[in-house]
Parts: C-alpha cells; structure tokens; sequence
C-alpha cells in the first residue's frame, strides 16, 4: 500500500487531501492521512473580525472530520516534530508516520527580524487563539481606561499600534478603528475620542505595496481621515513591555502592540535539505518537488518555486499549490507527465472595516461600499461548509442592526494591570489574620 502524508490542514493541505480522492477512487491501494496541529481549518482571511467583536470566532473553523464528509482521507491530529526525508518518515511528538509521498504545507511563522523584545514584548496575530486573546485583552484595558483618572495612563492603556503595513495589519487596524470609535466610544462613559490612538507603524515607504498604488493612496487616505496615524519609513528598533522605540530614538508608549511586519517558512521547511529563500522557504522545482527528493512536495507559505520565486504568501496562491501537488502525485502514478506552477495575479482585495473596500479584480479597480459587497461575496463563497456560510452572513447582518457582542468570557493573560490586582487579592486573606 501507497502511503501519502500531508502535514498540515491549511488551504494548502486541505485542497491537497481532496486533490488525492480522485487517486483513491482509482482503486488502487493508497493510504492518505492528513497531519494538522488542531482539529479544525480556520478561514484566516476573516481572523481581523475576530479581534473587533464583528464575528464569532467559532464561525470562522470547520472542523477537519466535518469537511472530510465521506472523503476516504484519514485526519490526524499530532504535532510534527521533524520531516526525515531519507527515511521517508514524520516524527510526531506521539510516535512516528512513514511516507512514500508527502506533501508539507505547515503555512508560516512569524518574522521578528532579530528586532530585540518583538517576540516577547508583541502580540502576534496568525492563530484563532490570537484573535481571541487580542479581543479580550482590547476590552479589558478599556475597563481599566473607563474609570482611570490619570490621562497619561489612559492615553497609554488606549493607544493600539499595529506593526506592519500588509494586507493583515491594515484590515487589522481597520477593524479595531470601527470597534473603538463606534462601540468603546458610545459604551463607555469614561473614554473620550481624543483619549484613543490607533497607529500603523511601517519601515517600507508605503504600505499595502502589493496593492496597485492608486488603491494603496486612497487606503492611505481613507484610514488616516478615519483617525489612523500611519509611520511609514519608521523602523522598529526594539520593542519593550510598556512601548515600542522607533528608529532607535522615538520611544511610542502603548500596552498594545500587534506585531504584523513579516513572516518566515515554518520551521519544519526550513530545516529540510536543499537551497531555501531569505524567508526560508524551500526551493523547489516548478512542479514543487524538492531537489534530490522528487516524492516530496511543499506547498502553501513554505514554499518557493523556482519558476516564480516571488509568489506571494495568500490563500489562492496555496490552494493552486496544494491541489497541483495532488495531481503530480496522482501524475507520478499513472506514469504521465507532471504539471508546472503558473502564478496568475487575480488582483486584491482589501477591507477598510464595515461597508467600505479597496478592489481590483482582473485590472478593474473601484472602492467604497459596491468594493466591500464584493468583498463580502468572494469571502463568503470562499467559506467552507453552507453552515458556516449563513453564520457568518448572518454575524454582518446583527453587527449592523444591534451593538457588537464585546463581553469578556473569560480572564485576561498578561494583563500587568489584572497581575496587579490578583496579588492584592491573594495577600489579602492573611492581613485579616
């Protein structure tokens, strides 16, 4: 029996799962299981509307096992801890999984640059569980501001920094703009509008620098008239618990910073053999195969191809990758010529918060609340499973008609505020002694 592995449960190694029913319908003995770290595939492109109370979280996962339907794949759900590529084997932190193909599409990490505090002193913004710990963190420190009197802690505990000025740090900062000025501002009595600060900090000179520039200037345009202070040619030298300092002279005091500026190859990509990219990303052939090892594959945000070494990192990009992996393994099988990865640019789009948008589509380029319908439309489509679909549609509509669901469920982490006040609580018990 042929086995095929595929590490990861990304648009990439899902597309790759369905891909191979095709070969399993074929007869013939083949085993496919698909690794993935959680149990669920998350839609990221919608994670910023996690963070502003737009969404439910859970509206954005689809469990694995329910997308598989009656898919004959098998769903692992186990760490990997190494890829042995001359033994043909995947360590797993519960044991081990031999191939005869594999398909590695782990999806990214982030990239720090070496900047001193970022890792630690940041919040990063790839997970489920990072949308939801930003969201709560966001409506604690607004407690905290509403009944605080010094207005130097309240501007501090108010001013929300992105760093990183792509698609993820504008639509992050887009939606954390509506969340503040049109929720916090009218529910809490305590915070003023001049009290908030929402600032995008970019090293490049412009931000958005794959989108056409003339949509790029009027992004500029639209969030800085929204109250958004935008840095570009500002570089981030280090990055303390309480601010970070620009350009090694500036020192912007703020309690929440989301670091947005760059990503990496997985680990698990990098450390495989072979050329990799200045992201690390695994240089493989245009049929994304690895050199010396034609039976692995690497698809997603790890990979780069040698025939289009600058494809960027989105979702339509490790769909197209991960479906066209399946079919060379299905190729490489029947003994037939393999397929080579062509990068088309369908265009961009990007979310400048509720009912407004910057689209081009196929070199047509318009905005306003006609761009963020089709936004609307092309995520929703995107969306896997119709249930999800309604939930989600249905999350837009209440948002609305009534106020943003903002309650805090559950205790905030890292809150040096919340820390404070715990070990007052834990003393106090012994001093009524």
């Amino acid at each position: 029996m042929k086995r095929i592995a595929i590490v990861g449960a990304g648009f990439a190694g899902v597309q790759a799962a369905f891909g191979l029913e095709r070969l399993l319908r074929d007869g013939g003995a083949y085993e496919v299981t698909l690794v993935g770290e959680v149990n669920y595939f998350m839609f990221t492109p919608l994670l910023p509307q996690v963070a502003s109370s737009y969404i439910n979280p859970r509206h954005i996962v689809q469990p694995v096992r329910d997308i598989r339907g009656r898919r004959r794949f098998r769903f692992l759900r186990e760490t990997v801890d190494a890829v042995d590529v001359e033994e043909r084997r995947l360590r797993l932190l519960g044991g081990s999984l031999d191939y005869d193909y594999l398909i590695l599409a782990p999806g990214s990490a982030t990239e720090y640059f070496g900047i001193p505090g970022a890792r630690e002193n940041t919040l990063d913004y790839k997970t489920l569980e990072d949308g939801v710990t930003l969201r709560e963190r966001i409506l604690d420190l607004c407690e905290h501001a509403d009944h605080t009197t010094d207005a130097g802690e309240r501007a501090q505990l108010l001013t929300f920094v992105v760093v990183g000025g792509g698609y993820t740090g504008v639509e992050l900062m887009a939606e954390m703009r509506d969340f503040y000025y049109q929720y916090v501002l009218r529910k809490f009595r305590g915070i003023r509008r001049e009290d908030v600060r929402l600032v995008i900090v970019e090293a490049a000179p412009a931000i958005l620098r794959s989108v056409h520039p003339s949509l790029a200037h009027h992004a500029v345009e639209r969030l800085s008239s929204g109250g958004v202070e935008i840095r570009t040619g500002a570089k981030v030298t280090r990055c303390l618990p309480d601010g970070i300092e620009i350009d090694g002279s500036e020192f912007l005091p703020a309690h929440t910073v989301v670091w947005a500026a760059g990503v990496r190859a997985h680990p698990l990509a990098e450390a495989l053999p072979g050329l990799h990219d200045r992201m690390g990303r695994a240089v493989v052939n245009e049929h994304l195969q690895l050199a010396a090892h034609p039976e692995v594959f690497v698809a997603g945000d790890s990979a780069a191809p040698a025939n289009a070494s600058g494809v960027p990192q989105i979702a339509p990009v490790a769909i197209e990758q991960g479906g066209l992996a399946a079919r060379n393994i299905r190729h490489m099988e029947r003994g037939e010529s393999l397929e080579s990865f062509k990068f088309v640019d369908q265009g961009s789009l990007v979310a400048l918060g509720m009912n407004y948008a910057v689209v081009n589509v196929f070199g047509i380029r318009f905005r306003g609340y006609l761009a963020w319908l089709i936004w609307n439309a092309i995520h929703l489509l995107k969306l896997v499973g119709f249930k999800k679909q309604v939930q989600v549609a249905f999350d837009w509509v209440l948002a609305m008609v009534f106020p943003r669901d903002a309650a805090s469920v559950r205790r905030v982490r890292g809150c040096p505020l919340c820390a404070g006040k715990e070990r007052v609580v834990e003393k106090a018990p012994s001093a009524l002694k």
